[in-house]
């Protein structure tokens, strides 16, 4: 039987067949043996126990309603209240806290059915500086233990934490717990994790008990566990690819089983071969920290539909102010900027203009949105407006070469550089726009 010096305490033996190692997520003692209802050390319930849990390497770590939480952690008067982060009555929920969820809210729900479920709620716009800035520190923490981080989004990544226990001196598991801890701490939300043997697998066991929840998945279980799920826990299969299933009589995994290797990609082409393998728990995907974002946007549903051109303008500075936000918080810059319009009939209008050079400010992305709104015929009215960034780039390659057309537009960059670093300080709203407030 194989020992490991007792960096943490309580860590002793590894699990050769017969224990079962457990780990208190509070105070972080290991065990090698099966798991007490409480920890001996600390006496916390939060005790998680499986045969391979200081085995699997492969992590998808997800925070929780994370501008909800943020929203929270900054005005503790919310703590026991429900909290939607989203747009006005004709809006969407962007997120809500898990008090609002228990009462049906969900993301992307319209916002006149979130009120309905939840008439109590406090509805919050979002705050995108502020959980960008809580993200690069949440980043900060994820690349102290591994320079494998593949993020997803501002709120969640996955992590390879292959041959770290020799650098950090305890197994992945136990640099886990440790880790949501910190963020808790440090950042103060909370997060849960999803430990397994690939990202496939690692993402759903991350959903499998939040809040704050550390679920494991090993291999010797895989195949038991996925037998029977619906096929909606396949990431990737949505409400289109699952209709598309239940066509064909697939609506679980066992049924996927069923189905020979060839036929399936005949039937749904490369989206069958792939269904075949994660179907079996195979997914052979490393984790990449330079997995390409391919652009970043924001829009905006309106309370009534508007044809209104200064109204129009005001969103379009806030939105443009996000998604640069947004390309801050991830070092990248884009060459292309796309306004979005969506019709009273909801048909969809779009238009697109390169930027002379790759850029990340406010100031270039609004007068950029600015001119293709001008140039939109059509007036109106649009329940809904967007801007996106695309054609990302590291934001070194930005933003270098003056536009000699524009005189002023580096005394404009210099005071969005300044207005940046006084909002980082004091709060996003030290220094507020007079055209924000349209």
């Amino acid at each position: 039987m194989e020992t490991i010096a007792p960096l943490f305490p309580g860590f002793g033996l590894r699990y050769d067949g017969a224990t079962m190692p457990a780990l208190c997520r509070d105070c972080l003692t290991t065990r090698p043996d099966p798991a007490p209802a409480r920890c001996p050390a600390c006496r916390s319930p939060r005790i998680i126990a499986h045969p391979e849990l200081f085995d699997l390497s492969i992590a998808h770590i997800d925070c929780d309603a994370f501008y909800a939480s943020v929203e929270k952690r900054d005005d503790p008067a919310l703590r026991d209240t429900p909290v939607i982060v989203g747009g006005g009555q004709r809006g969407v929920v962007s997120t809500c806290c898990y008090i609002a969820r228990i009462r049906g809210v969900r993301s992307a729900m319209p916002m006149f059915q979130a009120l309905k479920l939840c008439p109590d709620a406090v509805v919050l716009r979002p705050r995108m500086e502020v959980y960008a800035k809580a993200s690069r520190r949440i980043r900060d923490l994820f690349e102290a233990l591994t320079p494998s981080v593949e993020p997803l989004s501002l709120d969640e990544a996955f992590l390879d934490l292959t041959g770290t226990t020799r650098l950090h001196g305890a197994p992945p598991a136990v640099l886990l717990a440790r880790l949501l801890k910190r963020i808790e701490d440090e950042v103060g939300v909370t997060a849960s994790v999803g430990l397994s043997h690939n990202k496939f697998l690692a993402k759903i066991a991350s959903d499998l008990d939040k809040p704050r929840g550390f679920s494991v998945i090993g291999r010797a279980e895989t195949e038991a566990f996925l037998k029977g799920k619906p096929v909606r826990i396949i990431w990737g299969v949505g409400a289109a690819g699952q209709a598309a299933l239940e066509g064909a009589g697939i609506r679980t995994v066992s049924d996927l089983l069923r189905w020979d290797r060839k036929d399936l990609g005949q039937r749904f082409g490369q989206m069958g071969e792939r269904l075949w393998h994660l179907a079996r728990g195979q997914d052979n995907r490393r984790v990449s920290a330079h997995a390409p974002i391919k652009s970043i946007s924001k829009e905006t549903t309106f309370n009534e539909d508007t044809a209104d051109r200064e109204l129009l303008d005001g969103h379009l500075w806030r939105l443009a102010e996000q998604v640069s936000a947004r390309a801050k918080a991830r070092d990248l810059a884009g060459r292309t900027v796309t306004l979005k319009l969506r019709r009273a009939n909801f048909s969809l209008l779009t238009r697109r203009q390169s930027l002379r050079e790759p850029s990340q400010m406010a100031d270039t992305l609004y007068r950029a949105a600015r001119q293709l709104l001008d140039h939109v015929e059509e007036p109106g009215p649009f329940r809904l407006i967007g801007v996106g960034l695309s054609d990302l780039c590291p934001a070194d390659m930005a933003d270098r070469t003056p536009d000699l057309l524009d005189p002023a537009a580096a005394r404009r960059a210099g005071a969005e550089r300044a207005t940046d670093a006084i909002r980082a300080k004091f709060g996003p709203d030290a220094i507020v726009k007079g055209r924000s407030l349209r």
